[in-house]
């Protein structure tokens, strides 16, 4: 029975280099001189340390940007409130997102169920497994799924005939 799956993957050595040429290019900005900014990933998040809020806000553009050149999708941040840390500085957390979690899947099932799509979906951890008899309903569950308005960015892996 042909199947594919649906997932969520982070390429975190990509997130690294991004990183990386984000601080770099802080270093050597001129309206950065002098300012104590900062990114830094602990596993699955991001710490942003910034002057004010405006710094903050230029490097959340920097960031996504880098992330863009690297090609990964800005829809794997998922940024927390920012805090308030020494003086005026500020913090925030950000986290990336990996996997597929159970309100999202189950979402993803009941707008699949919903559309009369004459396919099987399952979840299995951190991922969707759709079936179906035909190759042409699981293309479209794949553009069904597309057309939902997800944030997270999903990729479609392991198509089996």
């Amino acid at each position: 029975m042909p199947s594919f799956d649906v997932v969520s993957k982070t390429d975190f050595a990509e997130i690294d280099n991004a990183l990386q040429n984000v601080t770099r290019e802080i270093e050597q900005r001129y309206d950065f001189k002098g300012s104590h900014c900062s990114v830094e990933r602990k596993e699955q998040e991001l710490t942003i340390a910034a002057d004010d809020d405006l710094k903050l806000k230029q490097m959340h553009e920097l960031l996504q940007g880098h992330l863009a050149r690297r090609k990964i999708e800005s829809g794997v941040l998922d940024y927390k409130e920012p805090e308030k840390a020494a003086g005026q500085s500020v913090r925030q957390k950000v986290t990336i997102r990996e996997g597929i979690d159970k309100e999202l899947a189950k979402r993803i099932v009941k707008d699949i169920k919903g559309s009369g799509l004459k396919v099987q979906v399952a979840i299995q951890g951190d991922e969707l497994r759709i079936s179906g008899k035909k190759r042409d309903d699981l293309q479209a569950a794949i553009q069904f799924v597309k057309g939902l308005k997800i944030e997270q960015p999903l990729q479609y892996v392991n198509f089996r005939d």
